[in-house]
């Protein structure tokens, strides 16, 4: 978090202020979390491995004494380091020596060399056509673009503050304390012990600097700048410099695409299996830790170590499991109540007046649902189908579809609170986009064209207003006529965005509108127009004349939607879950099958890490675009169609448990490690997800009032049944409303293309006169055959009311909801405002020392003056 306030910004105020604060430390109070020492340094994350484990994470040679075998003898063996067992491995670049392009590829390692990152060369122990190409960037190129790149690192521990509790809340709490301790311990956290902290979390951060080196807290050179920094670093490096002469000749990623270089990827922190228990031995590594404590389908119960997980893959890995975490958790009440509304649905079944006349309507005959070929049928036939539709709709659906409108939005609001939190405890408060790196592609596109930047005062690369609009202009037209992905990839990089998060964003919003339109287009249709316009029978509505639309089930069309949405959250998710696993599983499996019937099975145990981790997958191109893009999917049936599905939250949870520790096995054991990226939020996920929350209070409410029939009943239940004008809807009332909701229609008055080949003689033994169809029309024999009836007008009103009220209802709760729950929490508010307070009394103190001794230095010297201060 940045902790200076309004005020002098140059160096050497910066660096007194620092001197100010160390030295002004011991005379304020200060409370340290877990009680510890006031003037203690932050920890150094390795430090905390347990030792005789740290072979690829520190230099100190006590720790890796093992039979008198030196750190880079140990450090030579683990394929973490260059052959001398110094250098730490911090990037590698993989090509083929038979690939053409070997020009560009030179120039590039030139260039490399000219920036002062060091370069070693290996062949592949199984094809020796395949090089590695192993980067190391020294202290010097580390501090330099650290620097540039505005990295921040720790200089000074957290101010934690113990907020004033009154005597009776103490007393509570005591309570509470020895009340806790009969109870078993909460099995769902990890435990300490074996997931230590590795985190800087309680250390203040401020941009690296050369010239204020001294103020940082730096034990060991070679492990201040983390695994994750020092890849970030070399990446950022080689995505700006040239292969070739020219404005567009730049960057590791158009050699990638134009295959000079293969592969490109950080290295694993070695294995993340070991013989050892990670009890009793300790972890190897970070990776190792990760498997045994998130990865391994044993801890499925437990929370994720979140810290470890931003400390090894980044922020904006460590972001969206944070986010996958926190909407699973908040899931359990929605399943709940989902699963209250099922069972409602099953205890009241056998109540149901409505399936009961379904069921005993052996004497109606409903007219065929096609041409020609489809049969008469009887209604008692839909009896299995009436009772299904209970389950789902019931008098408790109105109220769960309020309920999940609201779980939404506070979902979103609680989201905030947690991200805040995050933000605070992963120092990413005051991390601006002014802060993040220029894509090189529009560093290029741009270059002649520049402006001065308001923040950092530095001139940089400007696109023109007019040319950002005409862009944006052509990609979102091609929004609405094509649905490709390689479309949408066009699309944004003919808007030439500014960033890399930018360009994920417009990347992220026109493939989710593709996705959403295909995924969904087949349940809004089932949901709003199946049955819909097809007209009665005798005057069916046609297309082009001649195919005669689709009709609903006799029981209705909800069954329809019902069953759509279990094959989407129980068949989908499934296979979603096994493709998503198995392929890589798959993949890499068929890698070791073919090097062991090449090379032998021994040949594998010496590999180095560089050929282990080429040999496993590559993370999406697309980054985590597959895997927000999965759950947002799936949050969208999950509130959209929700009145129509309970059951969805329920199966979303279940999935949800097992998706984010195949997530975690995967990017643990099943992944090349991708590159850390900052990243202070979920981008415009969060967007998506807030108009998803919108989206389904309107869909909802005409699934309510349209699709389901809700509002068909009660109309009746209050009009036209046994209990018109008593003000009661209970199952009593419902009597006769299955003949009530059903037509007549003269079989004799079928158009020739429609009439059945069947006349219904199977049924009573003489042919039909009659046969019945869901409306509300006149009979053959009445003033208007087939004409609306006034019970169609006063459902049809009393449809378009529901809506109006449901909606404005809902959306009142949403907003007050969202008004009441602030987006930082008090406890976070009150502990930012008390460290800057401190922070400025430390700072005045400070000063006040500085002047004092200035006066004292002037007065030593002869060269007081009257009129000085103090």
């Amino acid at each position: 978090m940045q902790i200076l306030p309004d005020g002098p910004k140059s160096d050497a105020d910066f660096s007194e202020i620092l001197n100010a604060i160390q030295e002004m430390a011991k005379d304020v109070n200060i409370l340290f979390d877990e009680l510890e020492a006031v003037n203690s340094p932050c920890k150094d994350d390795d430090s905390l491995l347990h030792p005789g484990n740290l072979t690829s994470t520190s230099d100190d040679a006590s720790r890796l004494e093992a039979g008198g075998e030196t750190v880079p003898e140990r450090n030579k063996s683990n394929g973490l380091y260059f052959r001398d067992g110094k250098c730490r491995i911090d990037y590698i670049l993989v090509y083929r020596k038979s690939s053409p392009q070997t020009e560009k590829r030179e120039v590039f390692e030139r260039n490399i060399r000219a920036e002062g990152l060091q370069m070693e060369k290996e062949s592949s122990l199984i094809n020796s056509d395949i090089i590695f190409v192993k980067l190391h960037a020294p202290w010097e190129v580390l501090g330099r673009y650290a620097e540039q790149m505005n990295v921040r690192m720790p200089f000074r521990r957290k101010i934690y503050y113990l907020p004033r509790r009154y005597k009776f809340m103490s007393r509570i709490d005591k309570q509470i304390s020895s009340f806790r301790r009969w109870l078993p311990k909460k099995p769902m956290r990890l435990d300490k012990e074996t997931l230590p902290d590795l985190e800087e979390n309680d250390c203040y951060t401020a941009p690296f600097s050369q010239q204020r080196i001294h103020h940082f807290i730096i034990h060991n050179k070679e492990t201040f700048f983390n695994n994750a920094t020092r890849s970030r670093i070399v990446h950022h490096i080689l995505q700006r410099i040239k292969y070739e002469e020219g404005k567009n000749k730049i960057g590791l990623n158009r050699l990638l695409t134009n295959g000079s270089y293969e592969a490109a990827f950080p290295l694993h922190e070695g294995s993340y299996r070991s013989k050892n228990s990670i009890r009793t031995h300790g972890a190897e590594n970070h990776r190792h830790l990760l498997y045994e404590c998130w990865a391994s389908w044993g801890v499925w119960y437990k929370y994720q170590p979140l810290d470890l997980v931003r400390r090894y893959f980044g922020e904006k890995i460590g972001l969206y499991f944070a986010w996958l975490g926190w909407y699973t958790g908040m899931l359990f009440p929605a399943a709940f109540i989902g699963l209250f509304v099922f069972l409602y649905g099953v205890t009241t079944l056998d109540h149901c007046q409505v399936s009961k006349e379904v069921c005993q309507a052996t004497d109606i005959i409903m007219c065929p649902v096609c041409d020609k070929y489809c049969p008469f049928m009887r209604l008692s036939d839909s009896c299995v189908y009436a009772k299904v539709t209970h389950l789902f709709d019931n008098g408790a659906t109105v109220f769960f579809a309020v309920f999940m409108a609201v779980w939404a939005t506070v979902f979103l609001e609680f989201w905030k609170r947690r991200r805040a939190v995050i933000a605070y405890d992963w120092d990413l408060i005051d991390w601006e986009e002014e802060e993040e790196e220029i894509r090189p592609q529009f560093e290029a596109k741009y270059s002649k064209k520049e402006r001065m930047n308001p923040i950092s005062g530095k001139p940089e690369p400007y696109q023109a207003f007019a040319d950002k609009c005409s862009r944006l202009i052509v990609s979102a037209s091609g929004i609405f006529f094509m649905l490709y992905e390689k479309v949408a990839l066009l699309l944004t990089n003919l808007e030439q965005p500014r960033t890399e998060s930018e360009w994920e964003n417009s990347f992220t919003l026109k493939m989710f509108l593709f996705q959403f339109v295909n995924l969904n287009s087949s349940t809004f249709y089932i949901a709003f127009f199946l049955g819909r316009f097809t007209g009665h029978p005798g005057a069916y509505l046609r297309l082009i004349n001649r195919w005669r639309l689709e009709e609903c089930h006799p029981s209705g069309c909800l069954i329809d939607l019902c069953m759509q949405m279990g094959i989407i959250m129980v068949l989908k998710q499934t296979w979603n879950n096994f493709m998503e696993l198995g392929y890589p599983l798959i993949q890499n499996w068929w890698t070791r099958r073919k090097v062991r019937q090449e090379h032998g099975p021994e040949r594998k145990i010496s590999f180095p890490q560089w050929e282990k981790d080429y040999n496993l997958q590559p993370m999406n191109a697309y980054g985590l675009f597959d895997e927000y893009l999965e759950m947002i999917l799936q949050f969208g049936f999950t509130t959209i169609f929700v009145a129509a599905f309970p059951l969805a939250p329920l199966l979303a949870l279940l999935n949800n448990i097992i998706e984010i520790r195949l997530d975690a096995y995967k990017f643990v054991t099943q992944w090349r490690r991708p590159l850390a990226s900052r990243a202070k939020d979920i981008g415009i996920w969060y967007g998506i997800l807030e108009g998803i929350g919108i989206l389904s209070v309107i869909t909802n409410a005409f699934v309510i009032a349209i699709t389901s029939d809700f509002i068909p009943r009660l109309v009746y239940a209050y009009k036209y049944g046994p209990c018109a004008g008593q003000g009661e809807a209970g199952q009593k009332c419902m009597v006769g409303y299955v003949n009530a909701s059903l037509s007549v229609f003269r079989i004799s008055d079928f158009e020739n293309r429609s009439e059945p080949e069947s006349d219904g003689s199977e049924f009573s033994g003489t042919p039909l006169k009659y046969c019945r169809y869901r409306d509300y029309r006149e009979p053959p024999h009445s003033v208007v055959p087939y004409g609306y009836t006034l019970q169609f007008w006063h459902v049809l009103a009393a449809r378009l009311a529901f809506i109006i009220v449901f909606e404005h209802l809902v959306f009142c709760i949403k907003h007050l909801i969202s008004y009441l729950i602030p987006d930082l929490p008090k406890d976070l508010r009150d502990r930012m405002r008390r460290e800057k307070y401190l922070i400025q009394e430390m700072m005045y103190e400070a000063e006040l020392e500085r002047l004092q001794k200035e006066r004292k230095e002037r007065k030593k010297n002869g060269k007081a003056h009257h009129n000085e201060w103090p």
